[in-house]
């Protein structure tokens, strides 16, 4: 106990974290008791292997993701903060922190993040990033290019700058070489492009998406093309999310459906999805961070 106190303290005081978060009202996750005892047991076995390797960049990474899983998300900020002072030249850790500001809603600070991490990485080979929280098959779906640009993006649509966010994503289609990468990165490329008025565009890159992706975990952002595609109807989908109890995907699709919904034209169905999404228990999640962001402009 006196190692972790001493651990988390250190990471919190050496950060001279900004305004944004620092004023930010954070809302941990909903978890049920089995999944907060594994989120705890692997936070406990991070901050042993941080204590026996403080210096190493991926005790510290790991250190700042299994905080990040428990709601602590000032604290990994914090230890991201120190690790970049140790590395700074490691993208993960710009990457990471990137995350988390974005989690907290400091789009500025998570765009500068992950800006410094898409230079840090040009030119050099992209590499597998681990899950923190694997899949059904174990498999990893993403890698650290992918992740960046992505997030890159996401967050520069979040500000409502989509020429930028247009940008990050088609860097980000380049290195999205999984099916889950693809289809999560396309989703956000094609609404992109159909919030700059190029929806002819849009339409020729959507008629590149197959109807056979082998799809691991994110088999609502391959909904969601199908949708836009013509070949499921939205009212089905969002009947789908109803009855469902994965509240995470459902953030992420009734996100996606309101998104549409507001594209073409229908306000009124887009802020009462928006709503919906808000009134739930996935503050964290990047359907609820976008929904916000809409009822907010």
């Amino acid at each position: 106990m006196k190692t972790t106190l001493l651990i988390l303290l250190f990471a919190v005081s050496i950060t001279a974290q900004s305004d944004c978060v620092k004023s930010t009202e954070i809302r941990k996750p909903v978890l049920s008791e089995s999944a907060r005892k594994t989120y705890e047991a692997n936070l406990e076995k991070a901050q042993s292997e941080f204590g026996e390797n403080p210096d190493d960049a991926d005790a510290i990474i790991w250190l700042g993701r299994r905080n990040a899983y428990l709601g602590e998300y000032r604290v990994a900020i914090g230890i991201y903060s120190t690790g970049i002072r140790k590395h700074p030249k490691d993208a993960r850790l710009y990457r990471h922190r990137g995350h988390r500001y974005l989690t907290l809603r400091c789009f500025d600070d998570a765009i500068a993040d992950f800006e410094a991490a898409a230079k840090l990485i040009r030119g050099k080979r992209d590499q597998v990033e681990p899950d923190g929280l694997p899949n059904a098959r174990n498999i990893p779906t993403s890698t650290l290019q992918s992740n960046i640009w992505y997030h890159l993006g996401l967050a520069y649509y979040l500000k409502g700058d989509f020429k930028n966010a247009l940008k990050a994503y088609a860097n980000g289609l380049k290195v999205s070489k999984s099916a889950d990468m693809f289809v999560a990165t396309a989703n956000w490329y094609y609404v992109t492009l159909r919030r700059l008025g190029k929806d002819k565009e849009a339409a020729n890159f959507l008629a590149t998406v197959k109807d056979d992706l082998d799809i691991i975990e994110n088999d609502g952002y391959y909904k969601l093309l199908k949708v836009y595609q013509g070949k499921l109807n939205e009212r089905d989908l969002i009947a789908e999310i109803s009855a469902s109890d994965d509240a995470l995907s459902n953030a992420s699709i009734g996100y996606g459906l309101g998104n549409l919904f507001l594209i073409n034209g229908d306000n009124k169905a887009a802020m009462e999805l928006f709503k919906r999404i808000t009134s739930g228990d996935q503050w964290s999640s990047f359907g609820y961070i976008a929904a916000e962001a809409e009822l907010k402009r």
